[in-house]
């Protein structure tokens, strides 16, 4: 007999009391009818808003056809959502998976195969940096190395070594001929909306090119356009070896990939490495279609400028309201408010007032719209923050 006690799902999350019904655009309206601007965006993953009937169709056209088949065969959904990745990248590869977490795995995998079939399996340690989140997997933790995601799962997988983020001295130390990597996000996300300057990550680069090491990127969460271009690295100046990307690669469905130079994937041979559900003609057909409209003409022209838009807007309205707000950190469509009280009870009490945010590490607030947000929305959102937190006594 079942322990009623014990609740059917597995209580890891500390789930808000709140009943989504349908969304439309940056609204979401809960199951009483009332509508929330959503500034979270499903955690950077609804990337076009919510609906959109261009992914609308692609998914119930292609669900009518075929949802499913494995990798032992031809996938041309799969195959034209590469093409376009590749000629729109860096890259000469990919690798489809269903998740963010995946492909960091596929990631680890990639640097040490390069490096055994290279004849050095000894090379296999990745440098990574504190208040990094690369998903919750042994490998993925691991990496990160903090306390909160590691605790209680060890041992942990070896390999990592994890310094201080913007620690130049550090790295210059700990980067050197048996370096198989460095894996870094662009922009942390879950770490606070800590931005990596131009300068140091060209400083990543040219370290990694001076011992031969691979310089993968974790665009994850800011990567597909939040940036202003289809890829953070993009906006930032630098060429990377590989980059993990997911969240809105799909628009709100599961898909995850990583992307790699034809060097960097040198060890990637035939059984190396497989997934039975990454790439499906569903998700792919998404996926796609989701492409449709980042590289439609003037597309993520429009997005630079209305996250300039945002960032002077939020900027301004933060800036009037110094005992609640620290500081903005971040750029384009994805910002961070670092709050004075827990970030915690501000996101409540915005919520409460129709404004959804996401808290992160440092006491951050993560506002990440849709890219498709529209002026008269960021006016909105900023006139919840200004009236909400401008409202309490001082």
């Amino acid at each position: 007999m079942r322990n009623a006690a014990v609740p059917t799902l597995l209580p890891v999350y500390n789930r808000i009391d709140i009943v989504f019904e349908r969304g439309q655009g940056s609204w979401l309206y809960d199951r009483n009818g009332r509508r929330y601007l959503d500034f979270g965006s499903g955690i950077a993953v609804t990337g076009l808003g919510h609906a959109h009937p261009h992914l609308v169709r692609a998914l119930q056209d292609q669900a009518a056809r075929l949802w499913h088949v494995s990798n032992l065969y031809r996938i041309p959904e799969q195959e034209r959502l590469a093409d376009r990745l590749v000629a729109n990248s860096f890259a000469e590869t990919v690798f489809f998976c269903n998740s963010g977490a995946e492909a960091i795995e596929g990631c680890v995998k990639l640097v040490r195969r390069y490096w055994w079939a290279r004849g050095r399996p000894e090379r296999f340690k990745i440098v990574t940096f504190e208040g990094a989140f690369h998903g919750r997997t042994m490998a993925a933790i691991s990496a990160a190395g903090s306390k909160k995601l590691t605790e209680g799962c060890d041992p942990l997988l070896p390999g990592f070594e994890v310094l201080a983020f913007g620690d130049h001295a550090a790295i210059e130390r700990a980067i050197g001929p048996d370096t198989a990597a460095v894996l870094i996000e662009p922009i942390q996300g879950e770490g606070g909306i800590r931005p990596v300057p131009a300068s140091c990550l060209k400083a990543l680069r040219e370290l990694c090119d001076r011992f031969g090491a691979l310089l993968v990127l974790d665009e994850i969460q800011c990567g597909m356009g939040r940036t202003g271009r289809l890829f953070a690295h993009e906006t930032l100046g630098v060429r990377p070896d590989v980059v993990a990307i997911a969240k809105g690669l799909g628009g709100g469905f599961p898909i995850g990939a990583f992307l790699a130079t034809g060097e960097a994937a040198s060890g990637m041979t035939v059984g190396a490495h497989g997934s039975t559900f990454g790439g499906n003609p569903l998700a792919c057909a998404v996926a796609n279609a989701v492409l449709d409209v980042l590289l439609a003409e003037g597309f993520l022209d429009r997005v630079r400028a209305i996250g300039a838009y945002f960032e002077r807007r939020v900027r301004e309205t933060c800036a009037a309201l110094p005992e609640e707000i620290a500081e903005v950190r971040g750029m384009g469509l994805m910002l961070g408010i670092k709050t004075v009280r827990p970030n915690t009870d501000v996101a409540a009490e915005l919520r409460a007032a129709g404004l959804l945010t996401v808290p992160a590490a440092d006491n951050v607030l993560r506002l990440l719209p849709p890219l498709t947000v529209s002026e008269a929305e960021i006016d909105h959102g900023c006139a919840i923050i200004r009236d909400t937190l401008g409202a309490r006594p001082v």
